[in-house]
This record gives structure tokens, C-alpha cells and sequence, in this order.
């Protein structure tokens, strides 16, 4: 029996697929270490596995920080992914 994923855990899941898609679109180039260290990040964001986790993690950061904000400003393509996440993360602050 297969556990149905939170939007937390979706959300996580679609970032680290911008992310790969973005490193994939770089392999061979040297900025593609960078952007493997970043999707390293999200896989931590994911593992957080809940809103609670990743706010444990980030601390004071946004999503944006911590993945690199010099990262996230040359790849806009994923963005939407982050401005997702950081939607669900303050929803849950509000409440």
C-alpha cells in the first residue's frame, strides 16, 4: 500500500525536477557542479518531508537562500517551482 504524497512532498518533488532539468541542460559545463550542489539542497528540502521539517531546516532562510539566490536568479525557469514551495511554507506560518 503506497502512502499518497502531502502537497509539501509534491511540491519538494517538482522543484528538484526544475532542478534536474536545469543540470541537464549543463552537464559538461563547469556550472553544472554548482547546480548539482543545488539540487543536493532540494533533495534535503524533500527529505524534510514535511512543512514543519523544512522550516526546521531552513531557519531563518527562504527557499530562495537556501538553495543559492545567485543560483535561482540565473535559472528563472525555476522559480515557479520555489515561489510554490515558499507558498505552502508561509500558509503554514499564518495558521
Amino acid at each position: 500500500m503506497t502512502r499518497e504524497k502531502s502537497d509539501y512532498q509534491k511540491a519538494a518533488g517538482k522543484l528538484i525536477s526544475a532542478i534536474q532539468k536545469e543540470w541537464g541542460d549543463e552537464l559538461g559545463e563547469t556550472k553544472a557542479e554548482l547546480s548539482e550542489k543545488v539540487m543536493d539542497a532540494a533533495h534535503d528540502l524533500l527529505q524534510a518531508k514535511s512543512v514543519e521539517g523544512a522550516k526546521e531546516l531552513l531557519g531563518s532562510l527562504t527557499v530562495r537562500q537556501y538553495l543559492s539566490e545567485v543560483w535561482v536568479q540565473a535559472h528563472p525557469r525555476v522559480r515557479p517551482a520555489i515561489q510554490v514551495l515558499e507558498e505552502l511554507l508561509s500558509r503554514e506560518k499564518s495558521q
